[in-house]
């Protein structure tokens, strides 16, 4: 029924989780195909993606350019994409199971796209603060990021020209393209590693991605945003 890409660079630690969520998927037939897009790991990121069946695709770092080469490996009409710290939650597939047989069911319905709820493994105040605002975001701006995963056919997904390569902000490049009114909000939750916010600070991190927000809306080039905040 569909492929899920997850682009990886030096991801040995979560992945095994992110991937162990997809095995109850793949029991079901929702999921049939897994492409891990690998930006150049030099840890055990390979190996655990090759021993538990994934296919496997080399790509220059920078996750818009390996999301895109991991969607030119997908032999199916559905991709989701994926980061390698998000663990999709039980009972996932489910949901996107029936939102795929909605939409096919619908005349030219294929450009509705689905994103989860977002969530944090952290249990401090900062998460479900971060929780909240990105619920706010997504209500008011129509914005979620690609750790929200994004589900999409693959004829919308070449009709609306792909991810771009760009080092970062590729989410919201193509979540602009799919516009308000193609966005669907499951209520499965995609959650995702703390690690970066613990490590960083919350309001530091939190800072940093408004940051590279409003100069990607200013239209700074991607690049120097990437040089700007490392």
């Amino acid at each position: 029924m569909l492929t899920v890409v997850i682009p990886t660079l030096d991801s040995e630690r979560p992945l095994v989780g992110t991937l162990a969520a997809l095995i109850p998927a793949a029991a079901a037939g929702v999921v049939s195909q897994v492409v891990v897009s690998d930006g150049g790991s030099s840890d055990e990121t390979l190996l655990i993606a090759d021993e538990l069946g994934c296919d496997v695709v080399s790509a220059p770092r920078g996750r818009g350019t390996q999301l895109a080469a991991g969607a030119r490996a997908a032999r199916h009409p559905w991709l989701l994409f994926l980061h390698s710290d998000t663990q999709l939650e039980e009972g996932w597939h489910r949901e996107v199971a029936a939102f795929i047989e909605r939409t096919e069911a619908r005349d030219e319905g294929d450009w509705h796209v689905a994103v989860f709820g977002f969530s944090l493994d952290d249990y401090g105040f900062s998460a479900r603060l971060l929780e909240m605002m990105v619920r706010v975001r997504c209500a008011l701006f129509a914005l979620p990021y690609g750790d929200q995963g994004l589900l999409i056919s693959r004829r919308h997904y070449d009709r609306l020209g792909g991810f771009r390569p760009i080092p970062l902000m590729e989410d919201v490049d193509l979540v602009r393209r799919i516009g308000r009114r193609g966005l669907v909000y499951l209520r499965a939750r995609a959650v995702t590693s703390a690690v970066r916010y613990r490590r960083d600070g919350y309001l530091r991190r939190m800072a940093r991605n408004a940051g590279c927000l409003t100069l990607f809306f200013l239209r700074v080039p991607p690049r120097m945003i990437t040089r700007l905040y490392g």
